[in-house]
């Protein structure tokens, strides 16, 4: 059996025709064009090729983007005075602070900063907070371009045991969250395995929906999946200069039912996803 291939990369071109269409919709409606502010600190390459995705995306979109670039020996006072003013602009809808950030900031300081209703990632307590209840203002970007995905290849969550391996605050932990509220893509029983796991192929081999975010090539490994499991492969790692993931791809490829692709996968959807987020965020500015 050869898995069949989830492809992110035109899933995500259709949702953006998609948004493009919301964007020129909402433009017209109300004489704002949605914007978003991507901050980077430091000269790290992957980082910058990131952000240059995301401007490309929002361009596509008919939106508004811009890039404060900030260096490696910025202090963590001098980014929550960027925050601050980023927060107080009117016409900045979402702020993007791309991760990680130089050893002397705290993350967690700087992202709390940003005002909820900026917050497109969904980093801040209160929208975490709203997304347990159910409740979202915004889902994070990853988990629900997984979450799509998994919809659009016609597999089927109710009721099925939904593994997710990796327990990060960026993906890990909200992919849980969603798969076990109600609705589509959800009502799923949900097991968090991560380093500390015991017996983590015997765990990783009873689910129906594998989710590897971990962050190490070929973690998941063919004796560790379900005969028929849909895969999705969070990973985002370098190997001999290629991108790979966190699933042995080819391995995992004859006993899967679906697969995500490292590249083409995951990644043109969380982009994707941070998409639609800046619109709903500037909706949300302009009616309140």
């Amino acid at each position: 059996m050869t898995a069949k291939l989830i492809d992110g990369k035109a899933t995500a071109a259709r949702l953006n025709a998609l948004l493009a269409t919301k964007v020129a919709e909402f433009k017209s409606q109300t004489g704002v064009s949605p914007h978003l502010a991507a901050v980077l600190v430091g000269d790290d390459p992957a980082s910058a090729v990131y952000v240059r995705n995301k401007q490309r995306s929002c361009a596509s979109a008919g939106m508004l983007s811009s890039l404060h670039q900030l260096g490696s020996a910025t202090t963590q006072s001098e980014l929550l005075d960027l925050i601050a003013a980023l927060n107080a602009d009117a016409s900045v809808h979402g702020i993007l602070v791309q991760l990680p950030l130089p050893k002397q900031i705290d993350e967690t300081t700087v992202l709390d900063a940003v005002t909820p209703l900026k917050d497109v990632d969904c980093f801040h307590p209160e929208n975490v907070g709203l997304m347990v209840q159910g409740r979202p203002r915004f889902l994070p970007c990853t988990p629900a371009g997984c979450q799509y995905l998994i919809t659009e290849s016609g597999f089927e969550t109710a009721g099925k045991h939904a593994v997710v391996i990796g327990r990060s605050e960026i993906v890990g932990k909200p992919m849980a969250l969603m798969l076990v509220q109600k609705g589509r893509g959800a009502d799923a029983t949900v097991t968090i395995a991560h380093s500390r796991t015991k017996n983590l192929a015997e765990i990783s081999r009873q689910a129906d929906l594998l989710i590897a975010a971990v962050g190490r090539p070929n973690t998941v490994t063919a004796d560790m999946v379900k005969p028929g499991a849909c895969v999705i492969d969070v990973g985002t790692n370098r190997v001999d200069g290629k991108l790979v993931g966190d699933v042995d791809f080819a391995a995992v490829l004859e006993i899967a039912g679906a697969i995500t692709p490292v590249p083409g996968g995951v990644g043109p959807m969380t982009i994707a996803m941070l998409m639609e987020n800046t619109l709903t965020a500037a909706r949300l500015q302009t009616e309140s």
